[in-house]
């Protein structure tokens, strides 16, 4: 499959490079909020490509590793050659220190990790209005023992010497700490200085400039062919259906499988919302018996996701071809998805790269080789709040644009165990009571995600002086900024006791409601 073309793509005014830190997202995510472009880029690429981007700024992250090791991941030493401002995070910073002739050791005395009162010492450039004494989020376990030649000391903390460095006059700075996390106090304000005063980038990176470079590509890119577009109703890929409607218009159509794993009364909703209210072309293919039939006895929750992909596929190759042809199909392709792809965790023992296994998903190398479409993917430079900035630009209701994430296999991974239709059944009325109850406790945009689970194990109960044996529902409310960590929702008792009455009243087949309070980590937000 041969993949869209980047050509006239904007290049990132901040290139970061990703040495396994956790937080590598989290940097092009803080950076972009100050309206500056920021792209993450693997610790070995060459001084050569990185000048091809012409990036005002790079940003080496922090990593696992300690830079003294054999086989530790170090950048190119050209990189300090190239002219351009460099800011070190963490393990960055030591890759600056030990490139150019300092030395770094483990930390004398005990490694330093949490929260801790930044002191200053050079309140310019880098730390220009950082108040002295804020919070910053230390996570360290080696330290700079010397500095190289020219730099100079920034800040330190109580356990750290050298917590923010600097070499003025070649602008290259480094922190021991990391500035993008919530916890350090004024991490934005350094943020904003590296990229505005010592890298003199412009704030251009706006939703509006997004939208017309976007339409403009797709037009160049796919000219008067056809676009394909397989249409969920989430926000990835009804701003995606948005956003090509303008650009390309009727060229597109929009596949709707209904695999019968959606939310209660979704299909009916989508197809209203598309077609009926936005006069958006889109095919309803119900597909929910062939689904089912190939989960029967399945139980293992990956075997279940690669099962819906492949009969996804499947059934999009069929239809494609009834509804066809087309030469392009869209793909609502994020950022976060590319980034997990390219794999790019650090092993802390080798220095070598390690191949991340994340969930099956639909988008990225998800689609065999040999289906015959060029992939228009506009997305794939944002992350999600991005998107539904971009989706209420171009008209998206609120109701679509903050509605809470949904996986691809739907309520088929909500069921724990074997997937049958009266499972099904109970689990859309016992979720839709979730939902609605949090809507009207005026809750429903303060949680990430709100939603029902279903275990496959029975529990004796007495309904109307009646034995039971029957189910127990899960009741998930998580709060969280992007899905990557999350905690649990605190709801209040008033609420979680009307749920409970309603779903054991009004589902058949479930007679006792449970509530998971498991943050990720150690849990993760989805049960399967």
């Amino acid at each position: 499959m041969s993949h869209s073309s980047d050509d006239n793509q904007r290049n990132p005014s901040i290139v970061i490079l990703d040495f396994g830190s956790q937080y590598s997202e989290l940097i092009a995510r803080r950076i972009r909020e100050t309206d500056v472009f920021s792209m993450v880029v693997s610790y070995d690429t060459s001084a050569e490509d990185i000048k091809k981007l012409s990036p005002k700024g790079i940003i080496l992250s922090g990593g696992p590793n300690s830079v003294y090791e054999d086989r530790a991941p170090l950048s190119d030493p050209a990189i300090w050659d190239l002219g351009i401002p460099v800011l070190g995070v963490c393990y960055g910073m030591q890759v600056m220190v030990s490139q150019l002739g300092g030395s770094v050791h483990p930390a004398v005395g005990r490694a330093e990790y949490g929260k801790a009162p930044l002191l200053v010492d050079d309140p310019t450039a880098l730390l220009t209005n950082v108040v002295n004494g804020s919070t910053m989020w230390m996570s360290h376990g080696d330290s700079v023992k010397n500095l190289p030649e020219g730099f100079v000391r920034l800040a330190h903390t109580t356990n750290t010497a050298e917590a923010a460095i600097a070499l003025h006059d070649r602008n290259f700075y480094g922190v021991q700490f990391h500035p993008e996390v919530v916890h350090s106090t004024d991490g934005m304000v350094m943020i904003r200085n590296f990229v505005y005063t010592i890298c003199c980038c412009q704030p251009d990176w706006t939703t509006k400039a997004f939208i017309e470079e976007s339409i403009a590509q797709v037009r160049k890119q796919v000219g008067r062919k056809k676009v394909l577009l397989a249409l969920s109703g989430g926000v990835d890929s009804s701003t995606l259906a948005f956003l090509l409607q303008k650009a390309i218009g009727d060229q597109l159509t929009c596949m709707f499988i209904d695999q019968g794993f959606m939310r209660k009364g979704e299909p009916e909703f989508l197809m209203e919302f598309f077609n009926q209210r936005f006069n958006i072309n889109v095919q309803y293919i119900n597909a929910r018996r062939r689904f089912i039939t190939k989960l029967q006895g399945i139980i293992d929750p990956e075997e279940k996701r690669k099962i819906i992909g492949a009969e996804f596929i499947r059934v999009f190759e069929e239809e494609s071809v009834r509804l066809g042809p087309f030469d392009y199909l869209a793909q609502g392709t994020l950022y976060p998805d590319v980034i997990e792809s390219s794999g790019t965790n650090i092993d802390p023992k080798t220095g070598e790269r390690i191949a991340v296994k994340i969930k099956s998903h639909h988008n990225v190398g998800g689609l065999p080789k040999d289906l015959q479409f060029k992939l228009v993917e506009p997305l794939k430079k944002l992350f999600k709040d991005e998107v539904r900035k971009v989706g209420r630009s171009l008209g998206l209701p609120e109701t679509i644009v903050r509605r809470h994430p949904f996986p691809g296999p739907g309520l088929a991974i909500r069921i724990l165990g074997e997937v049958t239709d009266e499972k099904l059944n109970c689990l859309r009325d016992a979720d839709l009571i979730v939902r609605e109850e949090i809507k009207k406790a005026g809750l429903y945009h303060e949680i990430w995600q709100a939603f029902a689970v279903l275990l496959p194990v029975c529990s004796v109960g007495v309904m109307g002086d009646q034995r039971t044996y029957a189910w127990p529902i899960v009741v998930r409310c998580v709060s969280s900024e992007d899905g990557m960590t999350a905690d649990w929702s605190r709801l209040p008792n008033e609420l979680l006791e009307i749920i409970s009455n309603r779903i054991v009243n009004e589902v058949k087949g479930v007679n006792r409601v449970v509530l998971d309070i498991t943050s990720k980590p150690p849990g993760t937000i989805e049960w399967e």
